[in-house]
């Protein structure tokens, strides 16, 4: 039987359709191995940040690394300017003469400070009621990233040439006449533009 040149056209037609389908099915396959590819290798977060080393790996609020803290040793031209104006119980207290810490904020840090002091904010708790958690608390020597202050006579610490971040001012008060217990405060600093920080403690 002589196909018609009609259906010889259709023909042609159909075959063309065919062959766009497999193409078209072809690439959806491909999409699908692609994405389930993807999928089993994890969620994308981005780019790294500039100077980064994917090799290092991601903080860790369990492990103390020293490269977490590396931010915390530039120079910068931000400050904390503090004052210490606790009571408790009627009782005045003093830090006159006191070390005052500043430490840098990280996950393992702010985990250690939550440990130690029931929050990663600000705190006033007995310095042996700090000390009895300690041994609960995430270690490491952390001890070269820490800056160092000291009370005046009008209980009053700076801290100059730090560089943007987020800081826990640490200090122990002592009550003013000695009766009383000696207490630990604490609170979380940030230092933003450079700017010098009032704190009230």
């Amino acid at each position: 039987m002589r196909i018609s040149f009609n259906e010889d056209l259709a023909e042609q037609a159909v075959s063309a359709y065919s062959v766009r389908m497999m193409k078209l099915r072809d690439l959806l396959i491909v999409g699908i191995l692609l994405a389930l590819n993807a999928c089993a290798a994890g969620p994308s977060l981005g780019p790294q940040p500039p100077g980064s080393n994917p090799a290092v790996g991601a903080p860790s609020a369990d492990v103390f690394r020293p490269e977490d803290f590396a931010w915390s040793t530039a120079m910068g031209k931000g400050g904390i300017e503090g004052h210490l104006g606790f009571s408790f119980d009627g009782v005045r207290y003093t830090c006159k003469g006191a070390g005052v810490i500043l430490t840098p904020e990280t996950l393992w840090s702010r985990r250690r400070i939550s440990a130690l002091y029931n929050s990663p904010i600000s705190s006033a708790l007995p310095v042996d009621e700090v000390r009895a958690r300690t041994a609960t608390a995430p270690s490491g020597d952390y001890s070269a990233f820490i800056r160092r202050a000291t009370c005046d006579g009008g209980d009053r610490f700076t801290f100059s040439t730090l560089p943007n971040g987020a800081w826990f001012v640490i200090l122990v008060a002592k009550p003013l006449g000695g009766k009383g217990t000696d207490m630990a405060i604490m609170k979380r600093v940030e230092v933003r533009g450079g700017r010098v920080v009032l704190v009230e403690l």
